[in-house]
């Protein structure tokens, strides 16, 4: 088993790491209910293939992690987030496009998004394509206010795939079809308006804001908390009817928990509750 695939079986401890360090492109942290997984691949944290398989591995580790109640998404140490795909692997792609890229670039964004939990993009510097779709693929963004964000691809004839539905999704067609067309980047300022991300920080504070949420949401109920997100994708992909039929049957899970019932006695008892995820 390599490294980046290797579990530490020692007793938690603080921001520990899971996937070595020095595999150079990702590291997965896990610190009490919250994973944090920071790309570090460069400068601008470009999209190439073996980051992609890291990243991957990060996610496959943490979706079968019920003590995990939030994951933050963050570029590390990098000046960017991430600044999209190393175009200088574009060369040797043609017909074979899908076999050697979009397929397992598509299906690492998508089992990003579909991680049980809720998750969090720290946008400490620029997301831009690439970059900007695995944000988009996250619950939540938050982003520094010098920071900049968009699909730039048009630029070099190219066309951010699953970034435009995720886009549209978010701010409608018109808007996304502006910058698609144009590949116009938006400031901080501009996100936030569009709807684009979550929250703005000030520079070098997008993790701590990042974590600032997280730690309001561990707090509330774990097994909810899964379920709303269910719910809201729900609502999106299905037919109305679908998702309320499915609505109904998530509203039972929630009462066959334990946990609501740990909610009403916390609140008669004024205090916070303490859930257990069960």
């Amino acid at each position: 088993m390599d490294n980046a695939a290797k579990k530490d079986t020692r007793a938690p401890t603080s921001a520990q790491a899971l996937i070595d360090r020095a595999t150079g492109s990702v590291d997965l942290y896990v610190d009490g209910m919250i994973a944090e997984i920071a790309l570090s691949n460069g400068a601008m944290n470009l999209v190439t293939r073996p980051m992609l398989r890291q990243l991957n591995r990060a996610i496959s580790e943490l979706a079968g992690r019920n003590d995990i109640r939030c994951v933050i998404l963050h570029g590390g140490t990098a000046k960017a987030f991430c600044a999209g795909s190393d175009i200088k692997e574009f060369n040797d792609l043609r017909q074979d496009a899908s076999e050697f890229k979009i397929l397992f670039e598509d299906m690492v964004i998508r089992n990003l998004a579909r991680l049980p939990m809720p998750t969090i993009a720290a946008l400490n510097g620029h997301a831009l394509g690439g970059g900007f779709e695995i944000a988009l693929a996250c619950d939540l963004r938050v982003l520094q206010r010098n920071a900049k964000v968009g699909l730039p691809e048009s630029h070099l004839g190219g066309l951010a795939g699953n970034g435009a539905v995720r886009i549209t999704r978010l701010i409608g067609p018109s808007r996304a079809k502006e910058l698609l067309y144009t590949g116009m980047t938006l400031t901080g300022e501009q996100a936030l308006d569009w709807g684009l991300v979550n929250r703005l920080t000030d520079e070098g504070q997008a993790l701590a804001g990042a974590r600032e949420l997280a730690a309001t949401i561990i707090q509330r109920g774990p097994i909810s908390n899964r379920l709303a997100k269910t719910l809201v994708d729900a609502a999106q992909d299905m037919a109305i009817d679908a998702a309320l039929s499915l609505s109904t049957t998530v509203q039972q899970q929630i009462f066959d928990s334990n946990d609501l019932h740990r909610g009403v006695e916390a609140f008669f008892a004024k205090r916070p509750a303490d859930f257990k995820g069960n």
